[in-house]
């Protein structure tokens, strides 16, 4: 069977796809190579989120594709955001690419390379607009350190923060089950994972969609007891649903970590309304004292966009004073980036 190897781009999120793909290729008999010119197929799972991203992606296409010249590459196929955003455009004016597969799509990784050894070149497959049912179990292929692992609790994402382009293209938050998480949770520390991370587009807001409703600190106490598991720690939390229930869960459980992951994006108020964030800068003070009254010894990161549309100097000022004042342990500040539809 070939050598497949891969370039994952982008988020967590976009890797533990790319952890599903070479888990199902691997099943399938494929065997992976770091080795870009020793690789019979390579796939690039790419990022769109901002122009940067996509400009990454590009790049990385186009250094693939000269392994087609210059290696044992016969096939170069593309995945994720910028596939599920772009395809037609990804048709048209990169010829050296053979298949294209949404986000939505991955589990057809082996199809797709099984029609193109058969010499089917699936550059037009249609691209699927709607989430396949994420209460999967699907293999993964670890990448990062097999003592600490990412677990994606849900796809998309029902929010509409105006800089945001996610929901666009991955669609509507879709939540896996307890269960299935659980399940998970319990064959990665069977292969040696003792932390998890858990990741979503907005994880406080896990389980609302289900036909049986689910909430955070519901998974929460389920993981808790997974044997092996000594470290759970939730990211990606939006403070309009950090409810009391969730800080009484997290100071509560002994493998939960005192440490909250809580990107804000800004605490001016007209910046929070400009950003349709569904907050303030009250409620979100309000929140912060009372995650460290109940939580003591809380380490806090958040992060922030500036330059939006319409932020003022004084908007900035406030930024910087609300972050000095406050003394989050980490702070990550991006400049925004002015996409399509945001």
């Amino acid at each position: 069977m070939p050598q497949i190897g891969i370039a994952s781009l982008g988020c967590s999120k976009n890797l533990v796809d790319s952890e599903v793909m070479l888990g199902l290729l691997t099943r399938a008999g494929y065997t992976v190579t770091d080795d870009y010119q020793e690789a019979e197929v390579l796939i690039v799972n790419t990022c769109a989120f901002i122009g940067p991203a996509k400009q990454e992606a590009i790049e990385t296409i186009l250094e693939m594709a000269k392994f087609k010249e210059d290696g044992r590459c016969g096939a170069l196929v593309v995945t994720g955001c910028m596939a599920q955003r772009y395809s037609n455009e990804l048709m048209a004016e990169l010829p050296e690419v053979d298949a294209i597969l949404g986000v939505h799509q991955y589990p057809q990784i082996v199809e797709t390379l099984d029609r193109l050894r058969a010499g089917i070149r699936d550059t037009v497959r249609e691209i699927r607009r709607t989430p396949l049912s994420t209460d999967y179990s699907y293999p993964r292929l670890i990448t990062t350190p097999a003592h600490s692992v990412y677990l994606k609790i849900a796809e998309g994402c029902d929010r509409r923060c105006t800089f945001c382009i996610i929901p666009a293209i991955r669609g509507k938050q879709q939540s896996r089950t307890v269960d299935s998480l659980v399940r998970e949770a319990g064959e990665l520390a069977c292969q040696g994972a003792v932390e998890l991370n858990l990741i979503s587009q907005d994880t406080t807001w896990y389980g609302k969609d289900l036909p049986d409703p689910a909430t955070l600190p519901q998974l929460l106490r389920a993981l808790d007891r997974v044997e092996g598991i000594r470290w759970i720690r939730p990211l990606y939390n939006h403070p309009v649903r950090f409810t009391d229930e969730l800080i009484r869960t997290i100071a509560d459980l002994e493998h939960v970590c005192k440490y909250i992951d809580m990107p804000l994006q800004h605490i001016s108020d007209r910046m929070l309304t400009a950003m349709n964030r569904e907050t303030t800068r009250r409620e979100i003070e309000i929140l912060l004292k009372r995650i460290r009254k109940h939580i003591p010894g809380v380490t806090l990161r958040t992060t922030f966009v500036v330059g939006f549309p319409g932020e003022t100097d004084l908007d900035f000022e406030t930024l910087c004073d609300f972050v000095s004042d406050t003394g989050f342990d980490r702070v990550g500040v991006f400049p925004y980036s002015l996409e399509e539809h945001t």
